[in-house]
C-alpha cells in the first residue's frame, strides 16, 4: 500500500522532472570552499543549501569537489535527490572542472561518481561553462572563491557576461568584509553596484529561492532588468519573512497581497503596502548593521590586541639593544 509519504515523495519527483525538462531546468552554480572552515556551521549550512536546491526543483552546477563547503552542499543535492530519484534518472549535479583537478579523485569516489562532469580545456573555459548557470549562490569560501566573485563581477561590469542575480549566503557573517569593500569601491567610483541578494540564513535563502523561480527570474530579462529585479527582490525580502513570521503566511500568499492592492487596491492601500515593505526592510538593514557594528568591535578588539603585542615586542628588543 502507498503510504502518504511515498505519494508525497513521487509528486516531489514529478514535479523536478516537469521543471526540468525546460531547456535543461533552472541551474544554480555554487561557489564555496574546498575546505569546511573551522566552524560546523558553515558545512551544515552549505548542506541544507544543497538540499534547499532540490526542494526547489533547480539543478546545481559547481566546479567538482567531495570536500569542504562544496562537497556539503553536492553531498546535500544527491541525499535530498535520493529520497526520490528513480534508476534512471539523470544527476541533477554538474560537476565542472579540469582535466588536472579531475586526476585528483578516485573514479569510485561515492560522491563524484553520481554526478555529471564536464572536463575543461582550461581554468577560463571552466569560468565560463559555470557561468551559463541562471543564477549564482557565493557561500563561504577562501582565495578560490574570492578568485570566482572578483571574476564574475568583473565581467558582468564589462559587459563580458549577462548580468544575472548574484545569491551572497552570509553564513555566520562571513561576507561582511567583502560587502563593505564592495559598498566602499562603488561609492569612492571605482566599480559599479552589483546585483547582490545578501541572506543571512536558511529561512532568508528559501524565500529568496521561491522569488527568484516564481517572479524574479525571466530568460529574457536585460541586464537592467536584472539589476532592478534583483535590488527589489533584496528590498521586499524581509517583508516575506516579517508576513511569514507575525502570520504563517507563505510567500505565494503574499504575492497575492502585494498583487491583489498593486492592481484593485486604492492609493492609500498602495501607500501603506509600499511603507510596510520598506519598514520591514528598513529594520532588517538596521538588524544587520548591528551585527556589523559588534563585528567591527571585535575587529578593533583583534587589531587593539596585535598592537599591544608588537608593542611588546619593540619593548624587549629595544631593552635588549640597549644593554
Amino acid at each position: 500500500m502507498e503510504s502518504a509519504a511515498d505519494n508525497i515523495s513521487e509528486k516531489a519527483l514529478a514535479s523536478f522532472r516537469q521543471e526540468n525538462r525546460k531547456a535543461g531546468g533552472i541551474r544554480v552554480f555554487v561557489a564555496g570552499g574546498s575546505r569546511p572552515g573551522n566552524d560546523d556551521i558553515y558545512t551544515r549550512e552549505a548542506y541544507k543549501l544543497g538540499q534547499k536546491i532540490v526542494e526547489m526543483n533547480f539543478k546545481l552546477d559547481f566546479g567538482l569537489s567531495n570536500s569542504g563547503i562544496m562537497g556539503a552542499v553536492a553531498r546535500g543535492v544527491l541525499d535530498k535527490w535520493s529520497e526520490m530519484r528513480s534508476d534512471n534518472d539523470e544527476s541533477p549535479v554538474q560537476g565542472i572542472t579540469t582535466e588536472k583537478y579531475l586526476s585528483l579523485y578516485s573514479n569510485d569516489d561515492d560522491l563524484i561518481k553520481n554526478m555529471d562532469i564536464i572536463v575543461a580545456k582550461t581554468l577560463e573555459e571552466r569560468k565560463q561553462l559555470l557561468l551559463n548557470a541562471d543564477f549564482v549562490v557565493f557561500a563561504p569560501g577562501g582565495v578560490g572563491t574570492l578568485d570566482e566573485l572578483a571574476f564574475d563581477c568583473v565581467a558582468m561590469q564589462d559587459g563580458m557576461l549577462k548580468m544575472k542575480p548574484f545569491v551572497l549566503y552570509n553564513i555566520n557573517g562571513f561576507f561582511y568584509h567583502i560587502l563593505e569593500y564592495m559598498k566602499y569601491a562603488a561609492n569612492q567610483g571605482f566599480s559599479d553596484n552589483m546585483p547582490f541578494i545578501v541572506v543571512d540564513n536558511e529561512e532568508e535563502l528559501e524565500v529568496a529561492f521561491k522569488l527568484l523561480k516564481s517572479e524574479y527570474f525571466r530568460d529574457d530579462d536585460t541586464n537592467l532588468d536584472v539589476y532592478y529585479n534583483s535590488r527589489k527582490l533584496m528590498t521586499e525580502l524581509p517583508y516575506y519573512i516579517k508576513q511569514k513570521n507575525i502570520y504563517d503566511a507563505n510567500v505565494e500568499n503574499v504575492q497575492e497581497r502585494i498583487r491583489f492592492i498593486i492592481d484593485k487596491g486604492t492609493d492609500f492601500d498602495r501607500e501603506v503596502l509600499d511603507n510596510e515593505i520598506e519598514t520591514a526592510y528598513l529594520d532588517r538593514e538596521i538588524e544587520r548593521l548591528y551585527a556589523r557594528l559588534i563585528r567591527a568591535g571585535r575587529d578593533t578588539g583583534s587589531v587593539s590586541d596585535k598592537l599591544t603585542h608588537l608593542k611588546n615586542r619593540l619593548k624587549i628588543i629595544t631593552s635588549k639593544t640597549v644593554r
